[in-house]
Parts: C-alpha cells; structure tokens; sequence
C-alpha cells in the first residue's frame, strides 16, 4: 500500500477503508466482525428492519439520481455505478448509507469481474454502461437478496413462475418469518425487485416509481 487505511465508515456491522495501493490504485475495504456473543451479527433481520434498510436504500438512490447538474467534470453525478450488498453500511439504527458513489467512474480503480459475467449473462451492462437503470437493477438484486437470499441471476426466472405459489404461502422463499400483513408486504417488495431486473432496461422501474411503491408498502406498516 502507498498510504496507510482511511476508514470511511464505522457501525456496529462492519468498516468500509480506504486504500491507496503502490501502484496508485484506489480501492474500498469491506470489513465485517461478527462478535462472538450479543444480537449483532448473529441473528437474522425481521421484516420490519429489513423493510427500514430497504427504504434507506432507495432513498440513497433516489438522492444520487436527483442530482442536479447530471454530470460535473466529464463525471455522471446521477448514477451510483456500483450498488450491491458490501457497499451498504448499515447504522445503529438500522438505516442504511451506499458507499463507492461514483468510484467505478475512475479509470482503473475498480474491478468487479462478478458483475461483468453477470452482465454477459442478462444483458444489463452494469459498470460498463453507467445508467440509473443498471442502478435500479443492482437495486433489485441487493432485494432479491434481502428477501430470500438469492445472489445467482439464474433463479430470477424460476422466481418468477414460482411468483403466485409463493404469494399464496404454498412456496418457501423468503429467508425470515412472516404471515399476513407482513407477508403481503414482503410479496409486494419481491414484485419490485423482478421489475427492477427486467433484462430490458426499459421496462424497469425509475427509482422514484419504486419510492412511491414503498412509500404505500409502508403506509400499511403504521
């Protein structure tokens, strides 16, 4: 490394560091601990928290693709480039924050070969083609995630067909507990995220679409 770590966030979930590597390199460090007693780490999310991360998320979104001018120094200031899992630090009290804003926009600084095979295998261009509907499709997998743990884009459409079975209860899909209300609320966040990855980018959501959907989900949450 050519400098010492930068710590750029810090919650009870992990660090996200900064490092300058030798070669002039910029690259983010996820760093997570799971401690060996308490609730942090070690017991999984309910619905409740997981939808409170959920809209964090897209208010992030939201705020980066409302950004006004669009673009700033040959940069696009309105579109994310790299939201995925290990770029969401989660706060104390369960919101959320998107690190990596813009990074995959310098030259070199970040390769992520998953997301290019997958991109070869969808038809969504990702980091190559930097747009807010291959944000709002990263968007979709951190849910798909979220939702039943599902990281491989090969299931999407078995999801799909399996969409009214699980709604009805009859399919497992979701990795937590819920009935009634809170199921129904949680097979409306799955129909966000199989629009959000919609191989036809077109067809996908805008994230202030899928703010609106959120914004009723919620509603019926008080």
């Amino acid at each position: 490394m050519r400098t010492s770590v930068g710590v750029m966030g810090d919650n009870s979930r992990g660090l996200t560091e900064k490092v300058v590597m030798s070669n002039g390199r910029l690259c983010t460090v996820n760093c997570k601990e799971v401690p060996e007693g308490g609730r942090r780490g070690q017991t999984a999310l309910n619905w409740n928290e997981r939808l409170r991360i959920i809209d964090s998320i897209a208010r992030a979104i939201a705020f980066i693709h409302g950004q006004s001018p669009p673009t700033e120094k040959n940069m696009k200031m309105n579109v994310h480039g790299n939201i995925k899992s290990s770029n969401i630090m989660i706060n104390n009290d369960l919101t959320a924050r998107l690190s990596d804003y813009g990074f995959v926009q310098f030259p070199g600084c970040i390769e992520d070969s998953e997301n290019k095979e997958r991109s070869r295998t969808t038809n969504n261009t990702y980091s190559e083609d930097l747009s807010q509907k291959s944000d709002v499709f990263n968007f979709g997998l951190v849910l798909l995630d979220m939702l039943g743990g599902v990281r491989d884009l090969s299931y999407i459409n078995c999801i799909i067909k399996m969409k009214e079975s699980i709604k009805e209860g009859d399919s497992t899909f979701f990795e937590f507990h819920v009935k009634g209300k809170e199921r129904k609320q949680a097979f409306k966040v799955l129909e966000i995220a199989l629009a959000s990855t919609n191989t036809l980018p077109e067809t996908r959501p805008s994230i202030e679409q899928i703010m609106l959907k959120l914004s009723d989900i919620l509603n019926t949450s008080k």
